[in-house]
């Protein structure tokens, strides 16, 4: 039977969305667009009149004038009928550009298959590695309430700020971002220009690590592909490369059957 395609209040695939995070047990980059009103749009996959999975859509922000699928997602026992439902998606919806964090279902290999120009705009980065590097005089301190931190956990939004200090100067700066699927928080930094090259970067990211964890959250990054530092910094402090945010676009949809 020919699968049906068809848009959707995002509710209504709640349970699959769930089942999404589930099997993924990764960080979603993309993860907030979902509670942001008006951002995207919800495609529900159906055979036999059986919900069999979703696509979501971005169409505000960033991808306001570039309609782009980032999510497509197929419960397992359907997935010898990927290419099927993917080309009936682009048939019905029309969309043309696609962003899959490559280590999250088949878009990845979809974009692939059908895509063209396509490219890496960031890595994603789990942990891997309990490190143990020197302070070396840093000190890291908080700037952000601990109940601020708590309420940007539970509200999925927003997150805390710390401060590294040498000397009593501020050397840099970093924080957690949670509005990711639970119970990640993305970790971020910043050393000012005089005080780089001295492993501080990876100082902080490394207490950060730490700091995550104790807020009962598991710490992820991203960079992109082109930021040597930034890469080497996030791997000194132990973290793992296991995906990548491809971009691109997808060819005519009557020529993909």
């Amino acid at each position: 039977m020919k699968p049906s395609i068809r848009q959707v209040a995002a509710d209504e695939v709640l349970e699959l969305r769930t089942r999404q995070r589930e099997e993924a047990g990764c960080q979603i980059v993309h993860d907030s667009l979902h509670r942001r009103e008006g951002w995207t749009t919800t495609h529900l996959l159906e055979i036999a009149d059986k919900p069999v999975g979703f696509a979501e859509v971005a169409i505000e922000g960033p991808w306001a004038r570039k309609p782009t699928v980032f999510e497509f997602y197929l419960l397992p026992e359907y997935g010898f009928r990927v290419l099927e439902l993917f080309e009936r998606f682009l048939e019905v919806s029309g969309v043309r550009f696609f962003e899959a964090q490559s280590n999250i279902g088949p878009l990845a290999v979809l974009a692939h298959t059908y895509g063209r120009d396509v490219t890496s705009e960031r890595i994603v980065f789990r942990d891997g590695v309990t490190t143990h590097l020197p302070a070396n005089g840093a000190v890291l301190g908080p700037l952000t309430a601990i109940a601020e931190v708590h309420e940007a956990i539970e509200r999925r939004r927003g997150g805390g700020e710390w401060q590294v200090e040498m000397d009593g100067k501020v050397v840099g700066k970093g924080g957690i971002l949670f509005h990711y699927n639970r119970p990640y928080g993305d970790i971020h930094m910043d050393v000012a220009e005089p005080f780089r090259r001295r492993g501080l970067g990876s100082f902080l990211v490394q207490e950060l690590k730490r700091e995550c964890y104790r807020l009962g959250a598991v710490p992820a990054a991203r960079c992109n592909p082109a930021n040597v530092a930034s890469r080497r910094t996030l791997q000194k402090a132990g973290f793992v490369p296991c995906g990548q945010i491809l971009v691109g676009q997808f060819g005519d949809a009557a020529a993909l059957a």
